[in-house]
């Protein structure tokens, strides 16, 4: 390197040093990495939805009975975004994501000798809490190893292997499922994380962890020079990674809700309650939805699917180009704008139609790339030693909509309203979403305007 990170009082900038080094095979083995992690945690997440109905009856139930298995998951989903992220931040992002592809890798595999819904349905919970974990701890992961102008473009990447993983379940209920039965799903989810473990030992542990933790730990020194040689160190420095916290400002998970970040807060916890909870019930309910109300066998729905996923990945691939380059709250309420009125068009267009896939693939597009908005801010806005905790809690917010929204989508089923109707009033929530971001951005443009008046006195 051209010139050091430290300064005279020894004191060396670690994200400094990250920013500033070209991407090299360092980077892109971890964007490999937490890719196939995200695409696992991807199909792990979504493939019971696609199969919802087949699980049923071979359980000896109905397809409504499935609202105790998916409350149940959410259940597990909401208290793992709550533990496991603030575990990451007190003990290592690297051991955690370990322990989390272990745990959901062992129970979803446990998932195809259940002989009853009640025991799927604990199964599903116990996984739910590890399959929360691995999204947020992979994506910090991530986002602490790239260097800022590349962080929203290999986050996007990322991301688009979760969908690529939602995709890749749609092909048990189109192919799969006649031939293995409902099994074939819980067999696949079981061994895909277990294969990937080995993958673990090509992910370093993050530098941002390690100078939270201890900035005068002397791996820290040895790490970075195993990356670039011709750093020299005295022995004597202390590291920090970015901005020093002012003396006596909050750390920890509770400073999110310090007077900085409450705000910001609030309002992604808003937000993801909303989004998530409308992901939590399409997921889990379209397909059933369109068999139950609107005819369509789910074998030919989840084949419509897996084409319409294309869109989520496009959205998703957009969203982190775009937000690099224009205002990113602005750009995530057009998302979520178009996310609505995709949903509502589902309800009216005709089924197979041309017009109808596009509607899919709007949605898909609209309602990724609109989540992966709100996780990068949650994973940009906030200094490392919450940013695991600040990403997970909102997302374990969001699950608590993940389980109030699949749970009301079991009672509209059993209601028969409309299929028109309810993707209506489906679409709802992300038209708040929308109306919260606009609200946050003009909160935030505020709140810098008076920081900087403040700095400027």
């Amino acid at each position: 390197m051209a010139s050091s990170p430290a300064t005279a009082d020894n004191r060396f900038d670690v994200a400094a040093f990250i920013d500033a080094r070209a991407i090299g095979r360092r980077e892109i083995a971890m964007l490999v990495v937490c890719s196939i992690v995200l695409f696992i945690d991807g199909f792990d997440m979504y493939f019971l939805g696609k199969i919802a109905p087949a699980v049923a009856r071979g359980l000896g139930g109905q397809p409504v009975d499935m609202t105790m298995v998916f409350t149940w998951q959410q259940i597990g989903l909401a208290a793992g975004a709550f533990t496991m992220p603030p575990l990451a931040d007190k003990i290592g992002r690297k051991p955690m994501l370990v322990a989390c592809l272990a745990g959901f890798g062992l129970l979803s595999f446990a998932g195809a000798f259940a002989t009853s819904l009640l025991q799927l349905a604990a199964l599903r919970g116990l996984a739910g809490i590890f399959l929360a974990g691995a999204f947020p701890i992979g994506l910090t992961l991530l986002s602490e190893v790239t260097p800022a102008r590349m962080r929203s473009p290999f986050m996007s990447v990322s991301l688009v292997f979760l969908s690529g993983g939602n995709i890749a379940s749609g092909g048990v209920a189109a192919w799969l499922l006649d031939i293995y039965g409902w099994q074939v799903g819980f067999w696949l989810a079981g061994i895909l994380p277990l294969v990937a473990l080995p993958l673990m030992w090509l992910v370093p542990e993050s530098l941002a962890f390690r100078v939270s933790r201890d900035p005068v730990d002397p791996k820290i020194a040895r790490i970075i020079r195993k990356v670039d040689r011709e750093i020299v160190f005295t022995g004597f420095e202390r590291f920090h990674y970015g901005p020093e916290q002012p003396a006596g400002a909050k750390t920890g998970p509770s400073a999110i809700l310090s007077r900085r970040y409450r705000l910001q807060t609030v309002i992604l916890w808003a937000t993801c309650f909303l989004s998530l909870g409308n992901i939590a019930l399409l997921a889990n309910w379209l397909p059933t939805y369109f068999q139950e109300l609107g005819g369509v066998p789910i074998q030919q729905f989840a084949k419509f699917l897996m084409i319409a996923f294309i869109g989520g990945s496009i959205g998703t691939l957009s969203m982190g180009w775009f937000m690099a380059r224009t205002n990113p709250y602005w750009l995530i309420c057009g998302f979520f704008l178009i996310d609505a009125a995709a949903i509502a068009a589902l309800g009216w267009l005709p089924f197979g139609l041309g017009i109808f896939v596009g509607a899919l693939m709007a949605w898909n597009f609209a309602q990724v790339g609109g989540q992966t908005g709100l996780n990068t801010l949650a994973t940009l806005g906030y200094p490392p030693t919450m940013r695991s905790s600040g990403m997970g809690w909102a997302s374990g917010v969001g699950r608590f909509g993940g389980i109030l929204f699949p749970y009301l989508g079991g009672i509209a089923l059993k209601a028969a309203l409309p299929l028109s109707t309810l993707m209506l009033l489906i679409a709802v929530p992300a038209v708040l979403v929308s109306v919260l971001i606009a609200i946050l951005a003009i909160g935030t443009k505020r709140q810098a305007a008076e920081e900087g008046s403040s700095a400027a006195a």
